[in-house]
């Protein structure tokens, strides 16, 4: 269970890593475009940015913000202040830090519950993006993916006696 959640997390933050990419070189190219226009119209000419550029770069960055949130909680990535727990037996130990794993999978599980809301609000609503009129609901999906991912995740840490750092 522990590595097809590994693998999940991993296609998780790869595909969060190709989006970002995408972005970037979306971001890019716009930004060309209004270097090259700035340029022809002083030789009378014009050259467009890319249509809906805002649009893609919104509902993108939307999507893959949390996509990388479950390969975080696998490699512990997350904040954490261990200044007088350190100095706890290790049972102690265990037992807050099983206690936190609960409360993150709580928090993404009540995270995605809102999401699921807000995708069947938008959804009923008909809600689309401004310039290309994509329906935006569609991009509350691999958020909520993500959230109910990281929430497993901190589950099978919460029974798992895999540690990571801590012996």
């Amino acid at each position: 269970m522990g590595k097809v959640l590994g693998r999940l997390a991993e296609l998780f933050a790869l595909i969060g890593g190709a989006v970002m990419l995408a972005i970037v070189l979306v971001t890019t190219t716009n930004t060309g475009a209004f270097l090259a226009d700035r340029i022809a119209r002083g030789f009378g000419g014009s050259v467009s940015a890319l249509p809906g550029y805002e649009d893609f770069v919104r509902v993108s960055i939307s999507c893959v913000a949390l996509l990388f949130f479950p390969f975080c909680q696998l490699n512990r990535g997350h904040v954490s202040v261990d200044l007088f727990v350190s100095a706890l037996p290790y049972r102690v130990r265990r037992g807050l830090d099983r206690l936190w794993l609960l409360v993150t999978a709580a928090i993404a599980l009540f995270l995605a519950w809102w999401m699921v809301q807000g995708m069947l609000q938008q959804q009923a609503d008909g809600v689309v993006t401004s310039v290309l009129s994509w329906p935006k609901w569609p991009f509350y999906a691999p958020g909520i993916a993500s959230l109910v991912l990281w929430a497993l995740i901190a589950l099978y840490q919460t029974i798992s006696e895999e540690r990571h750092g801590d012996a």
